[in-house]
């Protein structure tokens, strides 16, 4: 009976391991980058798909993501813990060594980048290195310094559809995919709004800096939110007008456009937290719609 449950122990003691190193990934984010540089590739396959070569790109961007968020919370841990959202991660509930940690994420990293830069490409490599080194070093530390944050994280939030497009081409020089990189700079930046304007009360206890300074009628926020959600209608059009998608993703992409536009002016006109989440969850349903409506897309072309 003592082996048994000694037994039952050890495998429920190793499932919670794996499990804490998961969560220490942050999956949501790291499958949102991977279904990114999924759509960058396809897009940029024009010829048609190299699926080996799809698959190391798959692995090496996962095991790179993987790292970096993981990183985040090794550079975070302290600041998570005074966070309600963030207390009962890995790091700040002492489930996890710190030590352990950085040499998790960093092994991803290190091995995520030269699987890309032997398998792959160079291209695809650099890409993945620039995504690393601007979230982790940019604009993890601007968190507490500037709401400007916001736009300088977007740029690695959107640079893996880049790296996408860069391990099926060899190339970033190729304007299609720079149209890419602004749908998901341009979702972005209201999609961090509205987290932030929701948690906004967490997100000062740990002081980060997420929303703009002297701004206490949320004016700021209403133009970080409503410009960017403007510039997404001629985004989503240039695809289009480009010849990469079909009349199917242009009709799907604009209501789905002007849905999240609905609850950004929703949000311009209370700027309360109810409109805030509502936003948020727009968000949520956005980037998914887009990448399901160029996926169908360039399957029935």
């Amino acid at each position: 009976m003592n082996r048994i449950s000694t037994g039952t122990l050890s495998i429920r003691n190793l499932v919670g391991v794996v499990s804490d190193y998961y969560e220490l990934t942050k999956p949501g984010i790291t499958f949102t980058v991977l279904a990114s540089m999924l759509i960058g590739f396809l897009m940029g396959s024009a010829g048609g798909v190299n699926f080996p070569m799809m698959f190391h790109a798959m692995l090496g961007t996962y095991l790179i993501a993987a790292g970096t968020a993981a990183h985040n919370m090794f550079l975070e841990r302290d600041l998570d813990g005074l966070m309600k959202r963030t207390s009962r991660r890995p790091l700040p509930a002492s489930r996890i060594n710190p030590h352990q940690s950085f040499i998790f994420s960093m092994s991803m990293i290190g091995i995520g980048l030269l699987y890309l830069l032997f398998m792959v490409n160079l291209a695809a490599g650099l890409v993945s290195l620039a995504t690393t080194v601007i979230y982790l070093f940019a604009y993890t530390p601007l968190k507490r310094i500037s709401a400007l944050n916001v736009f300088v994280g977007a740029i690695p939030g959107a640079l893996p559809v880049v790296g996408g497009w860069a391990a099926a081409t060899g190339t970033i020089f190729e304007h299609g995919m720079w149209i890419l990189f602004g749908v998901i700079y341009c979702w972005q930046i209201p999609h961090v709004i509205s987290i932030a304007w929701v948690c906004k009360n967490d997100y000062e206890h740990a002081g980060f800096k997420m929303l703009p300074k002297a701004d206490p009628y949320g004016w700021k926020a209403v133009l970080w939110v409503l410009l960017p959600l403007a510039i997404l209608f001629p985004t989503v059009y240039k695809l289009f007008a480009m010849d990469l998608v079909s009349w199917f993703y242009l009709g799907g992409a604009f209501l789905t456009t002007a849905f999240f536009f609905y609850f950004g002016v929703k949000f311009a006109i209370s700027r309360d937290k109810t409109t805030a989440k509502a936003l948020m969850f727009a968000s949520f349903v956005y980037l998914p719609l887009i990448w399901i409506f160029i996926f169908v897309d360039w399957m029935i072309l």
